[in-house]
């Protein structure tokens, strides 16, 4: 019998542990939601994985991670080829823009 109730207590602790890090409250607040779906998906472990949010898509916020950085690259990149274009822009206008030489 004491092996039974070691058993009991350590299911409390995980409990605990479980409400403390707020498993409860977002499982609960994703299995709320399903419940109140008028028309109940086909798959509900596929609705619960999209609900509970990016937790286990660590591949997905890689990818992303990786794609900003890309894309913070690529946007330096233009804004340099824009400033240079600009400079080369400037040496091809005349001199003066206040009404220079007329025609």
């Amino acid at each position: 019998m004491a092996h039974y109730r070691a058993s009991d207590s350590k299911r409390e602790q995980f409990r605990r542990y479980l409400e403390k890090t707020g498993v409860v409250d977002s499982l609960t607040s994703v299995f709320v939601s399903l419940y109140e779906q008028q028309e109940k998906p086909t798959d509900a472990l596929e609705y619960v994985k999209e609900h509970l949010g990016p937790m286990g898509q660590v591949s997905d916020t890689e990818a992303l991670q990786q794609e900003v950085i890309d894309l913070r690259q690529k946007c330096a990149r233009l804004i340099e080829e824009n400033q240079d274009l600009k400079a080369k822009l400037q040496q091809h206008e005349p001199a003066s823009k206040d009404g220079g030489t007329a025609i």
